[in-house]
C-alpha cells in the first residue's frame, strides 16, 4: 500500500483501526518529498521537526479529532505559531507569526500534522507560481507546465503525493485554478464562511480560505473543521455550519443546472469545451435538468476584479514597511528606508498592481476606477442572484485552457489576469464554488470542471461534485512522476 496516495479519509479510516500509525503515514510522505520535491518544488518549508514533535503531543493526548494524526500541508500566506509564514517574499522571507490562523486552529484542535508550508505567488497574486520571491513550482503532470495559481504549490503537493490534502487561500480563483491544473479538487467556499484571521491579507473583500484534496469527500471533511463564526473576523458570518459529509450523498435527481452561455465563448480550448459538456451529460444522466442562462456582465468581471483587488492591495502591503517586521533595507533617511526596502523586498508583480491599486484610489481617478469597479461589481452579483431564481447550481469550466508553459505568459500581465476569467466572478459575488476533475487534454493534461452556488449552499455545491466525481475516474488517475 502507498500511504503518500491515500485520500484523508481513507487514511483516518486506517489510523483508527490502528492499521497504521501517525508515524508511518508521516515518514511515508516525508520520503516521497524527498524523492520529488526536488522536481515539483511545491515546498518553501517542509516542517519534519515539527511533525514528529507534534505526534507525540496527539499520540499522549487522549483527544482523538476528525483530522487525528493526518499530514496536512499549509499554503505559505497561512499564519502558523512559530513556523516561518512567508507569502513567498523577501520581505517576509524570515517571518514567524507569533499566533495562529483561526482555519488551523480549529485543524490543530481536530489533531490535525502539518507537514509543511507550500509555495504560492508572491502574496497570492498570480495564476501561475512563477511569481514567487523564491522559486517556481512546476506542474506535476508536465514539469515544464505551470501548476496554476496562486495556491499552486498546494495543488502540486496534493497531486503529487506530498500532502494527503492542502489548505489554499482563493482571491480570484487561486484555488480552483492550480486545482483544475493539477487535476485535483478545490474548493473556494463563500465569502465569511471561514474565517479570515491570519490569512495574510491581499484583497480583503475577495479573499478566502478553503481545501485543496485528491477527493470530494475530503474537501467537505475539512469543511467541517474550518467553517463557522470567529469573533476574529468582523467578515465572518454567524451562519450555522452543517455535516457536509452527510448531505453528498444524497441524490442531485431534479437539480437545476444553469449553463452560461458567456463562459462557451470563442478562445476557449476545444478540448476543455468538450470535456465540460461531457461532464453536464453525466450530471444529466444523473436526473439533473440542465437549462441555458446567462450572466450578462461577466465581460467587465476581469477589468472590475483587477481594479478592486489592486486597490484593495495597495492599502493591505503599505503595512511592510521595515520598520515593525520582515526585511529592512538600509537608506540615509526614513523615507529612504521605506522606499529602499519596497524596492528590494517586493517582486515586480507585487509592484505593479501596488501602483495600479494607488492609481486607482488616487485623488481625481477614485470616481472614474474604484467607485466605477464597485457599482459594475454589484451587477455582477446581481446576475447570480438572477439566476439562482431558476437554476440550483451553475456549471463552467474552471480555466479556458489546460495548464500552460512555464515562461509562456509570464511577461504579458494582460494573457496572464485573462487566464483568471471564469474564476473571478464567484470572488466579486462571494459566492462558493469548486473545481473538479473531468477529463484530460491530448497531452495529458488535466481539465476542470467548475460548480457555482447560492451564497451558503456549499452543501449543494459539494453533493452536485461528489455525484458526478462518483461517475467518473478521472481524480484516481496519478501524475507519472
Amino acid at each position: 500500500m502507498q500511504l503518500h496516495w491515500l485520500e484523508l479519509t481513507e487514511a483516518s479510516e486506517l489510523l483508527r483501526k490502528k492499521e497504521i500509525t501517525p508515524t508511518d503515514l508521516l515518514s511515508a510522505l516525508l520520503k516521497r518529498i524527498e524523492e520529488t520535491d526536488r522536481k515539483v518544488r511545491a515546498y518553501v518549508t517542509v516542517t519534519e521537526e515539527y511533525a514528529y514533535r507534534r505526534i507525540e503531543e496527539i499520540e499522549q493526548s487522549d483527544s482523538s479529532g476528525i483530522l487525528w494524526g493526518l499530514p496536512i500541508a499549509v499554503k505559505d500566506n497561512i499564519c502558523t505559531k512559530g513556523i516561518k509564514t512567508t507569502c513567498s517574499s523577501k520581505i517576509l522571507e524570515g517571518f514567524i507569526p507569533p499566533y495562529e490562523s483561526t482555519a488551523t486552529e480549529r485543524m490543530l484542535r481536530e489533531g490535525y500534522v502539518l507537514v509543511g508550508k507550500t509555495n504560492l505567488d508572491e502574496f497570492a497574486m498570480g495564476s501561475s507560481t512563477e511569481n514567487s520571491g523564491f522559486f517556481v513550482t512546476s506542474n506535476p503532470w508536465n514539469l515544464d507546465r505551470v501548476p496554476g495559481g496562486s495556491s499552486g504549490g498546494s495543488a502540486a503537493a496534493v497531486a503529487s503525493g506530498m500532502a494527503l490534502a492542502a489548505i489554499g487561500s482563493d482571491t480570484g480563483g487561486s484555488i480552483r485554478q492550480p486545482a483544475a491544473f493539477c487535476g485535483v479538487v478545490g474548493l473556494k467556499p463563500t465569502y465569511g464562511r471561514v474565517s479570515r484571521f491570519g490569512l495574510v491579507a491581499f484583497a480583503s473583500s475577495l479573499d478566502q480560505i478553503g481545501p485543496i484534496t485528491r477527493s470530494v469527500r475530503d474537501a467537505a471533511l475539512l469543511m467541517n473543521v474550518i467553517s463557522g463564526h470567529d469573533p476574529h473576523d468582523s467578515t465572518s458570518a454567524a451562519v450555522e455550519v452543517p455535516d457536509f459529509t452527510e448531505t453528498i450523498k444524497r441524490s442531485i435527481k431534479g437539480l437545476k443546472i444553469g449553463v452560461p452561455r458567456e463562459y462557451f465563448v470563442e478562445g476557449l480550448n476545444p478540448e476543455v469545451e468538450g470535456a465540460v459538456r461531457e461532464a453536464i451529460k453525466v450530471l444529466q444522466g444523473l436526473g439533473a435538468e440542465a437549462v441555458d442562462i446567462s450572466l450578462p456582465h461577466t465581460s467587465y468581471a476581469v477589468a472590475t476584479y483587477y481594479i478592486l483587488a489592486t486597490s484593495e492591495a495597495s492599502s493591505n502591503l503599505a503595512r511592510y514597511d521595515g520598520v515593525k517586521y520582515g526585511f529592512r533595507a538600509k537608506g540615509s533617511s526614513l523615507i529612504d528606508m521605506y522606499m529602499e526596502t519596497r524596492a528590494q523586498g517586493f517582486g515586480q508583480e507585487v509592484k505593479r498592481r501596488i501602483m495600479l491599486g494607488t492609481y486607482a484610489l488616487s485623488a481625481g481617478y477614485y470616481e472614474a476606477y474604484y467607485r466605477k469597479a464597485q457599482q459594475v461589481r454589484t451587477l455582477i452579483k446581481m446576475d447570480f442572484e438572477r439566476a439562482f431564481e431558476d437554476v440550483d447550481i451553475i456549471v463552467t469550466p474552471t480555466t479556458p485552457t489546460p495548464a500552460f508553459s512555464i515562461g509562456e505568459k509570464i511577461s504579458d500581465p494582460l494573457q496572464m489576469y485573462l487566464n483568471d476569467i471564469f474564476t473571478i466572478s464567484v470572488n466579486l459575488a462571494g459566492v462558493p464554488a469548486i473545481s473538479v476533475p473531468c477529463g484530460f487534454s491530448s497531452e495529458g493534461l488535466p481539465i476542470g470542471l467548475q460548480i457555482i452556488g447560492r451564497h451558503f449552499d456549499e452543501e449543494t455545491v459539494l453533493r452536485a461534485a461528489y455525484n458526478y466525481e462518483q461517475q467518473t475516474e478521472w481524480h484516481k488517475r496519478r501524475p507519472p512522476l
